[in-house]
């Protein structure tokens, strides 16, 4: 008999770790919560595989830093817990965050230096969110989980989806038919295909066309000037190359 690995997804908000987790609707033999949290978590029956995306904090339960939780307390829960870490570019990524983040920091797991953050323009508000998410909080999970990106899922969903099966024990029949539907989700440009998140939903803009690359409509030669000492060397671990302007 085939046991399928519980799942955790995790990564910087708005770099499409909702809609990857909300993949997990469509495969029978996973049961998806999307935020829940963590005190919840541990109250779950996981009798049948779970797949998580980034609990959120409950009072009695320190997260590690960079997380929203104690990752040893849900390792003993659901044993051979497997993690991924979604990493999208970190301009695509700044130019999301801006609405949450305006909102009093509304994305967690804050920085705990964000107060601290409040007099300086908002694009660098961002731009230190994703920096700290990618390096303390991905230093808590990298030799424990694997790295997916954005940008696969949305040039080749099924394929991103056929990868995921692997790590996670699950036979994919080669046609996907039952992922289909939520393939045709996952677009670069709004269409009439496209449906988003329901936990994004309260962040989305409508002022960019394309979702890869949104930043060259977003984002001017100076605004990335301001945010490239903060993300640099962070991007170029994950593989993305930014050219200084200048």
């Amino acid at each position: 008999m085939i046991i399928y690995k519980p799942v955790l997804i995790l990564g910087c908000g708005r770099s499409g770790t909702s809609i990857f987790g909300e993949m997990f609707q469509h495969i029978p033999a996973y049961t998806y919560y999307s935020e829940p949290p963590f005190a919840e978590v541990l109250t779950l029956d996981a009798s049948r595989p779970l797949a998580l995306k980034v609990p959120r904090e409950s009072e009695g339960f320190p997260p590690d830093e960079g997380l929203s939780l104690p990752l040893s307390v849900l390792s003993e829960k659901l044993p051979g817990l497997q993690i991924f870490w979604q990493v999208r570019h970190p301009l695509d990524t700044i130019c999301s965050l801006k609405v949450g983040i305006s909102r009093n920091w509304g994305h967690h797991p804050r920085p705990p230096d964000w107060q601290q953050w409040l007099d300086r323009p908002l694009i660098e508000q961002c731009a230190h969110h994703w920096n700290y998410i990618n390096t303390v909080g991905f230093s808590q999970v990298a030799d424990s989980s694997v790295t997916t990106c954005f940008e696969d899922m949305l040039a080749d969903p099924l394929h991103f989806a056929h990868s995921v099966s692997q790590k996670i024990r699950l036979d994919i029949p080669p046609n996907g038919k039952y992922l289909q539907q939520w393939a045709n989700r996952v677009q670069n440009k709004n269409n009439e295909q496209f449906d988003e998140a329901i936990t994004s939903r309260a962040y989305s803009t409508q002022d960019h066309r394309v979702k890869v690359g949104r930043w060259q409509e977003n984002m001017s030669e100076e605004e990335i000037a301001q945010v490239l000492p903060l993300i640099q060397p962070t991007a170029q671990q994950f593989g993305y190359d930014i050219p200084p302007i200048n």
